[in-house]
């Protein structure tokens, strides 16, 4: 199994490759701390990497952080972003308003 390099904050990356048969062969060993010291990795991480491509499947899982996919996004999300957007845009606004209010002569 190949696994990626420390990131540029000295963490490690793992690939989903990696992810995905450390999952596989935790699930055919009965122990799961031999196996995270032989892969490198905390025990409690094999377990959570268990979950997720459990809860995900295997295509969605370990796709990395950040937003969903736009097609992913149910309209509820994205009309909560974009209404949040939207308040601190006005609020933004007003106080502009109040600024540009006393500066006139």
């Amino acid at each position: 199994m190949d696994k990626t390099k420390p990131d540029a904050t000295g963490r490690k990356s793992f690939t989903k490759a990696f992810k995905q048969e450390a999952v596989a062969r935790l699930k055919k060993t009965d122990n799961a701390t031999a196996l995270a010291l032989e892969l490198g990795v905390r025990r409690n991480l094999l377990y959570k990497w268990a979950e997720a491509l459990e809860k995900a499947g295997a295509e969605k899982a370990f796709n990395g952080p950040g937003r969903p996919l736009a097609q992913d996004e149910d309209e509820l999300t994205r009309l909560r972003r974009e209404n949040e957007r939207l308040k601190m845009e006005n609020a933004i606004l007003k106080k502009a308003d109040a600024y540009f209010a006393k500066r006139k002569p």
